[in-house]
């Protein structure tokens, strides 16, 4: 178990790692090309200070027990459901391109959803102790839908529809995993897609959204200015790239290049062959973190691990299925490597709850010895 821990924590620290090289780089040159006021080392700075916050918060909850914050998680999804509602205040909450999902104190920003994408299935889990998914009634899954859809409806109406969706995704996996009855979930769930299709085909807005996901060159102004800015960093890569530090997209031809898109200007700066050992690092995460889930010492452990190993994993899908153009725009940025001082905390927060998790595994092992 020695092992699969230190390749764990090797896979986030190279991700890491290479993160800050490109956050720099990036930043750094948007601050020389536009001469803006400030240091080329601000970003750098901000997400090493994140990092710092999130290794503390890691290590509490490292010594706490995925036990404990299991069993601490409903009084987590109040006050986060609190802090959800200040973010819709005007002058509590930042709003940014249209969204409000930033709480600002004293010059720091806190993005709340973040830390709810792990305590939903923390509360799942919670709730789920001791209850066979099977004999759940009707009665008591709407109760829990209702509980655990509150966090999601108030970060839709931020909107933030990319972390709304995958904190949804997350309480199917849990409805898998827990066998709750499909009747109950998966058919109104299908339903609910048909119905939402159909109307949405009928929505202008929605229409010319998908225009622009299919041909973002129809709106090079506007929606599709980053996608296809970003298409172009990516296929300019070629297999070795331009070299590092020599990327040409990032010189304001795609802005905001070190949140979302980050990984189109290390597409184009290390080629595919880059790309393809940053895929690698997390192909390794999702096995090493799958398998602790399948080694816990008890179904909490299971589930939770499985939890946070998804949302990592789904993450990172997305993210590099909107960089290369196959999936539409969703909001989220890149585990452990985009720029995201509160994604930051929460991501290595889950690390420290997957690593807590394996910890208790090898202390059965121990005590049964």
């Amino acid at each position: 178990m020695t092992f699969y821990r230190s390749l764990l924590l090797f896979c986030v620290a190279s991700i890491f790692a290479m993160g800050l090289v490109m956050i720099f780089n990036t930043t750094s040159a948007e601050v020389l090309d536009l001469a803006l006021n400030k240091s080329t080392h601000q970003a750098l700075l901000k997400q090493i200070f994140y990092c710092l916050i999130g290794l503390i918060l890691a290590g509490c909850v490292w010594h706490l027990g995925y036990q404990k914050v299991i069993s601490f998680s409903p009084y987590l999804l109040v006050f986060f459901c609190f802090l959800l509602v200040l973010t819709l205040i005007p002058g509590l909450g930042k709003e940014v391109n249209g969204s409000r999902r930033w709480i600002g104190v004293a010059g720091f920003f806190f993005q709340p959803s973040e830390f709810v994408k792990y305590i939903v299935p923390a509360y799942f889990i919670y709730r789920m102790e001791n209850i066979e998914g099977e004999s759940l009634g009707l009665k008591d899954f709407l109760k829990l839908i209702a509980q655990v859809g509150t966090p999601i409806f108030l970060i839709l109406i931020e909107p933030n529809n990319g972390t709304a969706g995958v904190i949804g995704l997350v309480v199917i996996v849990m409805c898998v995993m827990t066998k709750i009855r499909f009747k109950y979930w998966a058919l109104p769930l299908m339903c609910f897609m048909v119905i939402g299709a159909i109307s949405a085909y009928h929505l202008p807005y929605v229409s010319a959204r998908l225009k622009v996901y299919l041909h973002p060159e129809l709106d090079l102004r506007g929606k599709g200015h980053q996608p296809y800015q970003a298409k172009i960093a990516a296929g300019s890569g070629q297999l070795l790239g331009r070299g590092p530090g020599n990327s040409l997209q990032k010189l304001s031809y795609l802005p905001e290049a070190q949140n979302d898109y980050i990984a189109a200007i290390y597409a184009e700066e290390f080629g595919f062959i880059g790309v393809t050992a940053l895929v690698i690092l997390y192909m390794i995460i999702g096995y090493v973190g799958f398998y602790i889930a399948h080694i816990s010492s008890d179904r909490r452990g299971f589930y939770f691990a499985t939890a946070i190993t998804f949302l990592i994993c789904f993450q990172a899908f997305m993210n590099l299925g909107v960089v290369s153009g196959l999936l539409p725009s969703t909001g989220l940025n890149l585990p452990f490597f985009s720029q995201g001082g509160t994604s930051l905390m929460a991501n290595i927060a889950g690390l420290g709850l997957l690593l807590n998790i394996a910890h208790q595994r090898s202390q059965v092992c121990l005590n049964g010895l």
